[in-house]
């Protein structure tokens, strides 16, 4: 074995991002991952770009995986589907609740066939029959308006959409970890099960440090536990964000920025009294701060003072410590041509699987049905019909 799951066979019905990048992730890992895809393609595919002819998140959430087409609403789409699984560790889907059963594709009917199969569904709300929301669309935005990380992040003004799409991509890692310990467990009973993952679940996970009610508390009160004179500030040129919270940083911050009377200054010996005195220390920040640009302070407080200069995505492909880790890599797409993007997620101790593009719609219909022991009259067939492409 020269990769963790080598030998470990992922379909991926999922679609748009937080499902595929999901199975990406197991991909990176060493999983044979096998994207089927209806007829139309991902919807993620359909998506605007400013990328020619391709969808520039498409590309970069399926890396690792190869794209067949089965049309499971055809017959012989779900009955070739059936044979897949029958040889396969995983299933991962992110269908509405009502819909798995409606296509013929629900744990119970897979499990029949595969006992120790692997199942995840992935969902926006939640599965729960007793669930509101259980069938209504969720896309990373409604989840972020729905609890609560839109309203944070708006503070006093009105709420405003964390863009980067943050809570699909929590999610992918959820379902990653998800079917990781179903794996781990397969192997240590040979039991095969049924897991969740959820936008609202991950939602609610990465305010884990907000989610506290005490008895007695209020229920709207101030949750954000951060240091309140850390943020973005600016400087001669550019942005820095900068975040002095222990004794020794705040020392270090004082004495760069030129007023170090603070530091004998009994108010603000703690961080819970320099925090409540916030509105005297931001000022005095942005005043020092004038004497240089972002990266001039980047470079001075390197490992003294937790900064960084504030960058767009753009600068991280030449960027000497993204490339000293190996997270840049040049791949070839036939409508893109050459470009560069990134490795894997995670660095293993062991095997190195080289990175592969994302596939094209369908790209390897013939070449995973072949292998899966359909002749070339049956996958001619499955393509007369339209079951397959």
């Amino acid at each position: 074995m020269t990769e963790a799951l080598q030998g470990i066979v992922v379909l991926d019905l999922t679609q748009y991002l937080a499902g595929p990048y999901g199975c990406t992730l197991l991909g990176d890992v060493g999983a044979d991952v096998i994207k089927i895809e209806p007829p139309s393609g991902d919807m993620g595919r359909q998506y605007p770009s400013t990328l020619p002819n391709e969808n520039r998140g498409f590309i970069g959430a399926n890396r690792n995986k190869r794209s067949i087409v089965l049309n499971l609403k055809n017959p012989e789409g779900l009955a070739a589907f059936y044979r897949l699984v029958d040889r396969v560790d995983v299933v991962v889907h992110n269908f509405r609740p009502s819909v798995p059963k409606r296509l013929g594709i629900d744990y119970e009917t897979l499990r029949n066939r595969r006992p120790d199969l692997i199942y995840c569904s992935f969902t926006g709300y939640g599965e729960s029959e007793d669930g509101p929301l259980r069938d209504h669309p969720g896309y990373d935005t409604m989840l972020q308006c729905f609890t609560g990380l839109a309203a944070m992040q708006g503070g006093d003004g009105a709420p405003q959409i964390l863009n980067g799409s943050i809570v699909d991509y929590y999610s992918s890692s959820m379902v990653a970890i998800a079917i990781l310990s179903a794996i781990v467990h397969r192997l240590r009973t040979g039991e095969g099960q049924h897991v969740r993952a959820s936008l609202l679940r991950s939602a609610i996970a990465l305010q884990a440090g907000q989610f506290i009610w005490a008895d007695g508390e209020p229920r709207n009160i101030e949750r954000w536990w951060g240091a309140s004179y850390s943020g973005i500030y600016p400087t001669k040129e550019g942005y820095l964000y900068l975040q002095a919270t222990t004794p020794t940083f705040w020392k270090h911050l004082c004495e760069f920025l030129g007023f170090p009377e603070l530091l004998g200054d009994p108010r603000f010996d703690t961080l819970t009294k320099r925090a409540a005195l916030r509105e005297e220390i931001k000022p005095r920040i942005r005043e020092g701060l004038k004497r240089h640009t972002a990266r001039e302070w980047e470079d001075l407080m390197l490992g003294k003072v937790p900064c960084i200069a504030v960058r767009s995505i753009d600068e991280m492909f030449d960027h000497p410590q993204v490339l000293a880790e190996g997270l840049v890599t040049e791949l070839e797409h036939p409508n893109v041509g050459k470009y560069r993007t990134m490795t894997k997620a995670v660095e293993m101790g062991i095997g190195d699987r080289p990175t592969i593009r994302a596939p094209m719609l369908g790209e390897h219909t013939d070449e995973v049905l072949a292998r899966f022991g359909f002749q070339d009259d049956e996958i001619g067939a499955l393509r007369a019909n339209g079951a397959a492409a």
